[in-house]
C-alpha cells in the first residue's frame, strides 16, 4: 500500500520523487533503519515477490464498456492455514512495494491468525496502467471509486476461482490506503468482514491549512522554541524575496540548480513551499520505522532539524533554515534543489508512462483536484511557514489539468457526501492515528461507536503502526499493536 499521502509537492531533481505520499506498500522512498520481520518469510522469499496480473475492467460503473487491463498483485501464502482469513493489503498512490510481502504488523497477524496474505496495486500506479498514457482524458478512469470497484471485483474472482469466498476477508491500508480500506467496508459490507484504517483522511476538504498547525505543535513537542525559530527563517526569506538583489546569495544558500527567478507568484510559492516541504515530510514520518521498504532518510528526525534551529554558530536562523535544505540535499543524495514552477509544470503536464511524474505525482494531484483538496496551504496564522496560499494550490488544478476552482470545490463536496466524511456508519473498522502525523486531523481520533472504534497514538507519526515492530518502539505503539490483533480475534470469530 502506501503510507504516503503527499500534497502535490515533490522535488523532481535528477528524477527524485520526494514527498512520499503514503507509502506503506508504496515504490520510490526515502528513508531507512531497519530491523529483520521473520525468518518464515526470508525462507520463501523467491514466492513472496512474483508478481502476479489479475485481468480488470477499465470502467466499473459503464456496462457498455467492456475494455480491460492488467492489475498487478502479489501473494504470500506463508502463514495460511485451511479455513483461514484473507488479509488484503490495499495499493495507493505510487508503486506497490512487494516489501510489504515479507515486512510489516500485518504479517504478524497473519501469523497468528492463519491468514492468506495479497496485497493489490491500485489503478494507474506502478506497473498497473489501463490506459496508454496519463492524459488528461485517460486519468477519468482514475478515482477512488473505481478502485474500490476494482477491489470488489478482485475479492470477487479470487474468492471464485482460489475456493475463498466464504473466508473472512479483512482490508489493511494506511495514509490514502486507509480511506480506501475504511470505504471498502463501507460500500461492500458483503465482501469484506473488517477494515484496518490506518492514518485514514476521511474527510475530504479544498483547504486544509490545519496539516501545518500540526508540524508547528509537532516541532514545539521536541523543543518550543524551534517552530519560532523556523517562522523567523520563514519570514526573512519572504522579506528577502521582495528584492531581486538577494537572489544571487539565496540561489547560493539554498543550492538551486539555476539561479533563483521570481516572475510570478507561482514561481515564489512553489519556492517556498519546496523548502517548507523538508519539515512537513521529517514531521509526517518522524521515527517511523520505514527502513525496510528500501527508502533514505529516516535518520534525520524532527530532533535533527530542531538541533540544526537551535544551532546559533551557524547565524542566524535564515541560515540554520538554509542549513536545514542543504543537509536533506545532502542525505537524498540530490546534486542541487530545482526551484523552478516552470521546470514543475513541464514534469506535471508530461502525459507519458515514462514522464519524471509518472511515478505518481501527475496521477495524485488530479484525485486531490478531482476527489480529495487536501491543499496543505499557509492560510492558518497559526503555523511556522508564509507563501503558499490556497489559490496557488488551485490554480495547479487549472495549470495541469483544466479543473476549475468551482469543479474542485465542487468534487469535494461529493467525495463527503458519497463516503459520509467524518461521519462514517458501518462497523468492524478500527481507525489508527498518530499525534504527531498531521494527517490525523482529517481522520477518526475517537470512537464513533464499540464497533468504529479511533486508537489515537500519542507520539507517534504516520502509518506508525503498520511498521514493523522494534525495541525502541513508544510503550503506546506497541499497545496500539496489541489492541489491533485483539480487535482482529474478536471481529474474525463474529
Amino acid at each position: 500500500m502506501n503510507c504516503r499521502l503527499t500534497n502535490e509537492r515533490f522535488f523532481f531533481t535528477e528524477e527524485k520523487l520526494l514527498r512520499v505520499f503514503f507509502t506503506a506498500p508504496a515504490g520510490e522512498g526515502q528513508y531507512k533503519g531497519f530491523r529483520k520481520f521473520t525468518g518464515v518469510q526470508d525462507a520463501r522469499q523467491r514466492d513472496v515477490f512474483e508478481q502476479q496480473w489479475f485481468t480488470q475492467k477499465l470502467d466499473h460503473f459503464n456496462g457498455a464498456d467492456s475494455r480491460v487491463w492488467k492489475q498487478r498483485y502479489f501473494v504470500n501464502k506463508a502463514f495460511y492455514k485451511p479455513g483461514g482469513p484473507v488479509f488484503l493489503m490495499i495499493g495507493g498512490e505510487g508503486p506497490a512495494n512487494p516489501a510489504w510481502m515479507q515486512y510489516g504488523t500485518w504479517l504478524t497477524y497473519a501469523e497468528k491468525l492463519g491468514a492468506l496474505c495479497l496485497m493489490l496495486e491500485h489503478r494507474f500506479y506502478g506497473e498497473s496502467h489501463p490506459t496508454v498514457d496519463l492524459s488528461t482524458d485517460s486519468l477519468r478512469f482514475l478515482s477512488s471509486r473505481q478502485a474500490l470497484a476494482d477491489l470488489a471485483h478482485f475479492r470477487t474472482v479470487m474468492g471464485e476461482n482460489k475456493g475463498l469466498t466464504n473466508r473472512k476477508w479483512v482490508a489493511f491500508g494506511g495514509s490514502y490506503p486507509g480511506s480506501l480500506a475504511a470505504w471498502f467496508r463501507l460500500k461492500y459490507p458483503h465482501l469484506v468482514h473488517a477494515s484496518v484504517a490506518t492514518s485514514a483522511p476521511v474527510h475530504a476538504t479544498v483547504n486544509f491549512p490545519e496539516y501545518l498547525e500540526v508540524v508547528w505543535r509537532s516541532l514545539a513537542s521536541e523543543n518550543a522554541e524551534c517552530p519560532l525559530l523556523v517562522k523567523k527563517a520563514s519570514d526573512t526569506l519572504m522579506e528577502r524575496l521582495k528584492d531581486p538583489k538577494t537572489y544571487n546569495n539565496i540561489t547560493k544558500d539554498f543550492k538551486l540548480c539555476s539561479k533563483l527567478q521570481i516572475q510570478t507568484e507561482m514561481d515564489s510559492a512553489y519556492f517556498l513551499e519546496t523548502l517548507a516541504g523538508n519539515f512537513m515530510d521529517v514531521v509526517q514520518y518522524n521515527e517511523d520505522n520505514r527502513g525496510f521498504e528500501g527508502v533514505l532518510g529516516t535518520n534525520i528526525t524532527i530532533q535533527v532539524l530542531c538541533s540544526v534551529m537551535g544551532d546559533i554558530s551557524l547565524g542566524e536562523p535564515y541560515a540554520r533554515y538554509a542549513a536545514v535544505a542543504r543537509l536533506m540535499l545532502e542525505t537524498f543524495s540530490i546534486r542541487c534543489l530545482d526551484a523552478s514552477f516552470s521546470n514543475n509544470l513541464r514534469v506535471m503536464t508530461n502525459t507519458s508512462w515514462d514522464g519524471p511524474a509518472a511515478g505518481g505525482g501527475r496521477q495524485w494531484v488530479y484525485q486531490t483536484c478531482t476527489e480529495f483538496g487536501f491543499y496543505q496551504s499557509t492560510d492558518s496564522p497559526n503555523q511556522p511557514f508564509a507563501g503558499f496560499p490556497l489559490p496557488y494550490h488551485v490554480k495547479q488544478c487549472a495549470d495541469y489539468y483544466n479543473v476549475s476552482a468551482e469543479q474542485l470545490a465542487e468534487a469535494v463536496a461529493q467525495t463527503n457526501e458519497y463516503y459520509g466524511g467524518y461521519d462514517i456508519r458501518s462497523t468492524r473498522i478500527v481507525f489508527p492515528n498518530g499525534s504527531i502525523d498531521p494527517w490525523h486531523a482529517l481522520g477518526i481520533t475517537q470512537d464513533i461507536t464499540a464497533d468504529l472504534p479511533a486508537i489515537f497514538i500519542k507520539g507517534t507519526a504516520h502509518c506508525a503502526n503498520m511498521y514493523p515492530a522494534r525495541s525502541q518502539d513508544l510503550p503506546e505503539l506497541t499497545l496500539a499493536r496489541d489492541h489491533i490483533f485483539l480487535l482482529l480475534q474478536q471481529w474474525l470469530k463474529q
